[in-house]
């Protein structure tokens, strides 16, 4: 069982390195679009403070190549300071004499929020050097960033292993919820899968096939499926090096009593024509790119009789409006069910918020990459190496 911040005693004055998950939109103004981030991991920053340590909060935003002004954590350290009035102080740098100084003056309670990890390329490289000059900063370390938990970077792994070490409540969450949902999981268990590539999801079903009471498969990726059966898929996305894997895959279903559920209609294009389609065959010239309204019907009919539910990735090309309607009519099926749900992936969450239903779901993962390795089964690096109690 691994340490967590209320199995660190005594931390009145101690310097505190917080690695946090403020990978936020922002808008072309510098407004936060979505906090949901943010707001997970408020109870760690407020158990921390309210204790008296000294913060040293950093994260990553986006993918900059270098410094990128408009992608400074500073509209997240206003966001903190709302929070937490006269505590938070924010610094443009992530390592360095002007972070130290600033460290050296932090009170007890106070947050000090440094600038963007991924400006300096030491972070995702998981420079030894790098960690060293953070780790440098504090006493003890939380990892409360659950998003690239899964990633070996300066700032969560390399820091661990220099740091007496402890999560977060959020990543605590996670890990509960992921573990009860796959350890426990209350029946009927019916899972849910979309997105592009069915090269992402295969070893995620592989692994669900052991605890799901259904499968249901959309997005792009079903067309691989619906290809390993024997449909036609006209010109929609396929993947013909994994046509067998799912065959397999579909076997193995058959044979553990575990059903799995495909499109049996479609929103198409048609060549070139830019108008959708209702179709229930896709013949050549035709693209799919959503759900048809009898498979939403399937869907949700399955999905209104779960006691579980884990959903992941969109069932529909949602970037486009004309192939929204798939993934938000799932969104408010899972909504609308007395199933215990989990739902993961940035695509899943944005049908869930646009929808405005995300207080009706029970358990909103805020990491994409690893929740996925999560449910594949996998050891998420980062927390691997967090001391244990």
């Amino acid at each position: 069982m691994k340490r967590t911040v209320r199995d660190l005693k005594n931390i009145k004055g101690k310097r505190i390195l917080v690695r946090c998950d403020f990978n936020v939109p922002l808008d072309n103004y510098g407004d936060i679009l979505d906090d949901s981030r943010i707001v997970a991991t408020l109870p760690t920053l407020t158990h921390l403070s309210k204790h008296g340590a000294k913060l040293i909060v950093c994260s990553h935003l986006g993918r900059p190549n270098g410094y990128d002004k408009y992608l400074s954590l500073f509209p997240v350290a206003v966001y903190l300071m709302k929070c937490f009035p006269n505590k938070v102080k924010f610094c443009g740098k992530v390592v360095g004499p002007e972070v130290e100084d600033a460290v050296a003056k932090l009170k007890d309670g106070e947050i000090l929020v440094l600038e963007n990890l991924r400006f300096h390329p030491g972070e995702e490289e998981n420079s030894a050097d790098f960690a060293q000059k953070l780790a440098s900063l504090a006493e003890l370390y939380v990892d409360d960033a659950f998003g690239v938990a899964h990633r070996k970077h300066a700032s969560n792994y390399g820091v661990a292993l220099k740091l007496p070490s402890a999560i977060g409540y959020c990543i605590e969450k996670e890990l509960q919820v992921f573990g009860q949902a796959f350890e426990k999981p209350q029946r009927p268990f019916v899972a849910i899968f979309g997105g592009a590539k069915v090269s992402d999801k295969l070893k995620l079903i592989n692994n669900v096939i052991d605890k799901a009471d259904s499968i249901i498969i959309g997005g792009g990726m079903a067309y691989t499926f619906l290809q390993a059966k024997g449909y036609n898929i006209g010109d929609s996305i396929v993947d013909l090096d994994l046509v067998d894997d799912a065959r397999d895959l579909m076997q193995v279903a058959e044979e553990k009593g575990v059903k799995i559920l495909l499109p049996i209609d479609h929103m198409a294009l048609i060549a070139e024509k830019d108008k959708a389609v209702k179709t229930e065959i896709l013949e050549r010239g035709m693209v799919g790119f959503d759900i048809g309204p009898k498979t939403i019907k399937m869907f949700a009919n399955e999905i209104a009789n779960a006691k579980q539910i884990l959903w992941n990735g969109p069932v529909g090309k949602v970037e486009d409006d004309r192939f929204k309607k798939g993934t938000t009519k799932i969104a408010k099926a899972v909504a609308k069910s007395q199933a215990y749900s989990v739902v993961g992936g940035g695509d899943s969450l944005s049908a869930i918020n646009q929808v405005g239903v995300s207080d009706k779901i029970n358990h909103l993962s805020t990491g994409g990459g690893a929740s996925l390795k999560l449910m594949e089964g996998k050891v998420l690096a980062a927390i691997d190496v967090i001391d244990s109690i």
